[in-house]
């Protein structure tokens, strides 16, 4: 059900630079794009991550609460993206992990705020 989700950035080309990092090993890449936005997706797969300059030109801003999800294919790969998502200069929000009926995660914050979650169920 879920087609897309945009984040903000205060910085555009370091934002790109970051994701393509961050998500490479769920085999994530640039996808749509236009001089505002860049999305990021999986071959095979409707879902998209985009990163986005606020359309009316303020600061991009993160939401209390707000938190964005990427379903990988095996806890190594969570493990991998946060370790990547980290050097490339994220903020760690949470070591990989059980977090309990089969749920297995790690967050991070990008380099706006953002928090995002990398997960594998069961």
């Amino acid at each position: 059900m879920l087609g897309y989700v945009t984040i903000g950035t205060n910085d555009f080309e370091k934002s790109k630079s970051f994701y393509d990092k961050a998500l490479a090993a769920l085999g994530a890449r640039r996808t749509m794009t236009n001089e505002r936005m860049q999305g990021f997706g999986v071959k095979g797969s409707p879902g998209m991550l985009a990163i986005c300059k606020p359309y009316d030109g303020s600061k991009a801003t993160n939401g209390n609460g707000t938190m964005v999800s990427l379903a990988a294919p095996s806890r190594e790969v969570v493990d991998k993206v946060h370790a990547d998502a980290l050097a490339a200069g994220a903020k760690d929000e949470g070591a990989p992990g059980d977090r309990g009926n089969g749920f297995y995660g790690a967050y991070f914050r990008d380099l706006d705020g953002n928090k995002l979650c990398v997960f594998k169920m069961g």
